[in-house]
């Protein structure tokens, strides 16, 4: 199997499907990857992942160099063996949570010197290492090392940290082609930034396209800046990026997120909030989401949405969950968890139909106006 090839099946507007092939397996677009931060997918078996329709999940740079430590998972066969998940996997870089711990991390050109959040331990992490770290699990999609900032930040800021990943991409991209064995059968994204001006994420695109990578993500959204400025975003941002190149917008997000960014051209996702959610008592369904944690449903027999195929759906009722989620048993978790992935799942594919049948227009409104409402 080629190592890394992606090929549009059908658009339909902006809205494309298609398949994105791997020596791993066919990922099928649009795609939502589940994430398994520190080399798990929360509450949910590998095998159990896979069944809900997962063709990838998201493993993170930053907490597995952390702990198990990348060369403990080199030197255990490599983070698919490790995991026991046999298809692809893409890891982060790790820039996201430099961010998030800003108060624990210093950014110069070189890297970030950070603070472990688990003992205080200190690190360096470079484009280099990043790249370094992604091989040593042996990622299948390895993302380049980038530096993102809030929206509220300066003008002044905005540039410096899109400059920043701009030469952070060109020595992302020279570390794994210096890969070999690696680099021969894995792929490497870019990461588009620039906030929410829409120049300077036509420069970011531009310096990437040059510099040249097998995908494209879109950065540096879902930090703050709200539903509505995502949205006028995604209305540019994935133009700007090759149209023959898988599109990615990282770490989003809501059902209706998904939907409307795959009306403009995205076509891989990924987002902690399924996982997150269910362990904390939120169900999503075609009606919106519900908090199973409210005492209405503690005598309802219906299942947790009565459109869905999933296990949980087809065996528990929302009185049963919602007991198991307010007890705080381990099993509410788990059919939380699997109802939502196998939502998330199930949304996705939906979307590849409609495009493929040119109904998507008609399936976005029909779906956001019963999800909205709800």
């Amino acid at each position: 199997m080629t190592r890394f090839s992606f090929s549009i099946a059908a658009t339909d507007g902006k809205a494309r499907t298609g398949t994105l092939s791997m020596q791993r397996g066919d990922i099928r677009t649009p795609a939502f990857m589940p994430v398994g931060t520190a080399a798990t997918v929360k509450a949910m078996k590998p095998e159990a992942v896979r069944a809900t329709g997962a063709d990838i999940i998201l493993g993170n740079t930053y907490h597995l160099m952390l702990r198990p430590g990348a060369e403990r998972v080199a030197k255990l066969g490599g983070l698919h063996r490790f995991m026991n998940w046999d298809r692809p996997i893409l890891t982060d870089s790790g820039g996201y949570q430099v961010m998030s711990l800003s108060d624990l991390s210093k950014v110069t050109d070189d890297g970030v010197t950070f603070k472990s959040h688990l003992d205080g331990s200190r690190h360096h992490l470079t484009p280099e290492r990043s790249i370094e770290v992604q091989r040593l699990l042996d990622s299948d999609i390895v993302m380049q090392f980038d530096e993102l900032v809030r929206p509220d930040v300066s003008a002044d800021k905005q540039r410096e940290a899109m400059d920043r990943s701009i030469a952070w991409a060109r020595r992302s991209r020279d570390e794994f082609d210096r890969g070999g064995e690696h680099a021969q059968r894995a792929a490497i994204f870019g990461i588009q930034q620039g906030v929410l001006d829409e120049k300077l994420r036509k420069e970011s695109a531009d310096a990437l396209i040059d510099i040249g990578f097998d995908g494209y993500a879109v950065g540096g959204l879902a930090v703050g800046e709200g539903h509505e400025a995502m949205l006028g975003c995604l209305d540019f941002a994935p133009g700007q990026l090759p149209a023959d190149r898988p599109r990615y917008l990282m770490g989003v997000g809501k059902p209706d997120d998904l939907v409307e960014a795959v009306a403009r051209g995205i076509d891989m996702f990924d987002c902690v909030l399924p996982t997150r959610s269910g362990r904390t008592g939120q169900a999503f369904t075609r009606t919106g989401p519900i908090n199973i944690r409210n005492a209405r449903f503690a005598e309802d027999q219906s299942p947790l949405d009565p459109e869905c195929a999933c296990p949980t759906c087809g065996t528990y009722t929302r009185a049963y969950v919602h007991h198991l989620v307010r007890s705080g048993e381990i099993l509410g978790a788990m059919l939380m968890t699997e109802h939502n992935l196998s939502f998330y799942q199930a949304l996705m594919a939906d979307m590849r139909s409609a495009i493929a049948d040119s109904r998507f227009a008609a399936f976005r409104k029909h779906f956001l106006d019963k999800y909205r409402a709800g």
